[in-house]
């Protein structure tokens, strides 16, 4: 089981700039603790994230991956020209919504027009990785009609576009249940097949958030994404309470379930620390 460890996600909501020299000793500590995948920034407007204003920066004073996984998400052929001429940068993440009101609020693109997009991006990635996000897999806040068979046939219709790395069904609106995560993965299955190449951005309660987890071992997910500190998450689930997987809590769950990611776990209290007082300082 892959753990992909996400600051961007945990920091882009952040009122205040974090500095890039504090951003950097933060991804260097992940780093030396054993975090082997990082979700680290993304290409996008500053003038829609702020916080992500030095992706290039931040990159450039990351030591080479050798090995690892840094990851950017971008939006659009402008982002891809950015995450290409980055240094180190290994893999870019686009995101897909099965809610045509997210895709437009998002993008500003309907799905429709968005699949060329798509399709284009992937064939200029040139090298790098390429991962889509499909947001609002578990269904949406606007009405848009969602069962679980709508994610399966989004899956299916990704795995035909060559050139693509990897799927990750994301919880954006931070409502799916353990019931729901089952539901939509069988989908998934009957469709197509689970492989390693389909992973998992779930938001949680923290009583929640272990079952979620579990239903992720049980069906084979490849990979499932979270933060130090259940930082960041949905923006759409009027609970203070819900935000990404804690990272503290999951990892030595799945090293029990003999799912070892690498990490040295004894660090995590420590970086969990470093993670709440960065929110403290800017968010």
């Amino acid at each position: 089981m892959k753990w992909v460890e996400c600051p961007r996600d945990s920091w882009q909501g952040f009122a205040r700039f974090i500095p890039t020299e504090e951003k950097v000793g933060y991804l260097l500590a992940l780093l030396e603790a054993g975090f082997h995948s990082l979700d680290i920034t993304s290409f996008v407007s500053p003038r829609w994230v702020p916080q992500h204003a030095d992706a290039e920066a931040v990159l450039a004073a990351l030591p080479a991956p050798e090995g690892r996984e840094y990851l950017a998400i971008i939006g659009n052929p402008k982002g891809l020209e950015r995450a290409r001429q980055a240094a180190h940068l290994t893999t870019v993440g686009y995101p897909f919504s099965i809610s045509d009101t997210f895709q437009r609020k998002n993008l500003n693109l309907g799905i429709e027009e968005s699949w060329p997009v798509l399709e284009q991006l992937i064939s200029e990635a040139q090298g790098l990785r390429f991962v889509v996000y499909l947001s609002m897999a578990f269904g949406n806040p606007y009405g848009d009609a969602w069962i679980p068979d709508l994610t399966a046939a989004f899956v299916e219709r990704l795995r035909q576009l060559p050139g693509l790395s990897g799927i990750v069904l994301a919880d954006t609106y931070g409502v799916a249940s353990s019931k729901t995560i089952a539901q939509t993965l069988e989908a998934v299955a009957q469709a197509g097949g689970l492989d390693e190449r389909l992973g998992l951005h779930l938001h949680s309660r923290p009583e929640q958030t272990l079952d979620k987890v579990q239903v992720a071992l049980e069906f084979g997910v490849g990979w499932l994404e979270g933060a130090l500190g259940g930082i960041g998450g949905c923006p759409f689930a009027g609970d203070d309470l819900v935000g990404n997987l804690a990272t503290e809590q999951v990892l030595p769950y799945l090293a029990q379930q003999k799912h070892n990611p690498g990490v040295r776990l004894e660090r995590l209290p420590e970086l969990s620390s470093q993670a709440l007082l960065l929110r403290s300082k800017y968010a």
